[in-house]
């Protein structure tokens, strides 16, 4: 009987908790229903709220409940609400080396950012070179959106088109660290694309 009473003390404890988490966040209002949201290494579609959990749909289509104490005590990215405030801004890095131009490569991102459909034209995309290395410059696009539930989406469309906007130019996306044990190897670029420049 001590062990049956034990149990159910904590046990109404952990629902005791997980009930006031859930009164604080509906006063919070960190997100609604139909949010997309980031806890943790999850990111998801809110799909319910209830008093004990929250449960979330990932992009895989899994649901996922969390306790709502658990949510109450950790860090949430709530990307919806920032897509309708600010716009959420998707980024990805390259490194090219120091024989291209810098406003060469700005401008071919910025042709691929152009090139994606859901990136925002307003604000304008933008490039930032965030390191310069021993032998490569690394270099950031960064463009607005607001469609937080088409990122995965929108990544992959933006990688495609700056591999077709550096290939088209002729610039190879690879690290220059083998430049020094290259000697006559082919740049590493798709063949038609070199036809293409040669043409």
């Amino acid at each position: 009987s001590v062990f049956i009473g034990v149990i159910v003390s904590l046990g109404s404890t952990s629902v005791v908790g997980n009930v006031m988490a859930g009164l604080v966040m509906t006063y919070m209002r960190p997100f609604h229903i139909g949010d997309f949201i980031r806890f943790g290494d999850t990111d998801g579609e809110v799909i319910e709220k209830t008093m004990l959990v929250t449960r979330i749909r990932t992009r895989k289509n899994e649901i996922i409940t969390i306790p709502n104490s658990n949510l109450l005590g950790a860090q949430t990215s709530n990307f919806t609400s920032s897509a309708h405030r600010y716009g959420v801004i998707v980024h990805t890095k390259i490194t090219i080396g120091y024989d291209e131009p810098w406003k060469k490569i700005e401008q071919l991102l910025l042709n691929a950012a152009d090139a994606t459909d859901g990136i925002k034209r307003t604000p304008k995309p933008f490039v930032r070179i965030t390191s310069l290395d021993d032998f490569y410059v690394e270099y950031e696009i960064n463009g607005y959106t607001e469609r937080t539930k088409s990122i995965p989406v929108i990544y992959s469309t933006l990688h495609q088109n700056i591999l077709d906007s550096f290939h088209t130019a002729g610039v190879e996306i690879m690290s220059p660290h083998i430049e020094a044990l290259r000697h006559d190897l082919p740049v590493q670029i798709p063949q038609e694309d070199q036809q293409k420049k040669e043409a």
